[in-house]
């Protein structure tokens, strides 16, 4: 009979092993509650629409919707109406420019102007007044949320099969778009079922 040191020892081993698997548990626990469900987005009222190119209102769609697009774009900006124009023409010749190669393939912008002092809002208008509602969407937000809220804000209102985000700044170069996706085609194949629960 082994003493009661060794006892011990090898009884703290198991209570060790025990508070480990424990542990892992309780984080894959967590982790599987927080990748199914995504917490409720809030709006306020003057959040639910965007105005489309004539200058009207029209109710944001929802990601709960069938995407209508193959790529939206969320552009989350604060105080960006001068790096705003930089970046738009970058990514709007290379998306023009994809379509006009490719014809079948669609795309949307949404540019969330992040409760911005200035005049962000309406330099992206001219975008969407240029380019077409279904083409660009401005979301300007009563506060700012921060990044991620606005961010949040965006991919909610998405209607893309893929949803990418751009900094106004100019930092995502477009054509590295392409590379992104071809990465995604390699990981083929996809699992059966991707399924993530969206509380109404």
């Amino acid at each position: 009979m082994a003493s009661l040191p060794l006892q011990l020892a090898g009884l703290g081993a198991v209570l060790g092993a025990a508070l480990a698997a424990a542990a892992l548990l309780l984080i894959s626990f967590v982790a599987f509650v927080t990748a199914t469900e995504m917490p409720p987005l809030h709006r306020h009222e003057e959040e639910k629409f965007f105005l489309n190119a004539r200058g009207q209102k029209e109710t944001l769609p929802s990601i709960r919707d069938s995407p209508t697009k193959q790529l939206s774009i969320v552009v989350p900006s604060y105080n960006e109406e001068k790096r705003l124009p930089i970046m738009m023409d970058e990514a709007l010749g290379y998306l023009e420019e994809r379509q006009k190669q490719d014809p079948t393939f669609t795309y949307e912008v949404i540019v969330v102007d992040d409760g911005s002092k200035d005049q962000t809002s309406k330099v992206a208008f001219k975008y969407c007044q240029k380019y077409g509602s279904d083409k660009i969407r401005v979301i300007t937000l009563v506060k700012n949320r921060g990044k991620g809220g606005a961010i949040k804000m965006g991919v909610f209102s998405s209607r893309g099969e893929k949803i990418l985000m751009a900094d106004a700044d100019g930092a995502t170069k477009f054509p590295d778009v392409e590379k992104l996706e071809k990465g995604l085609n390699d990981l083929q194949p996809w699992p059966v079922s991707i399924r993530i629960y969206i509380k109404p």
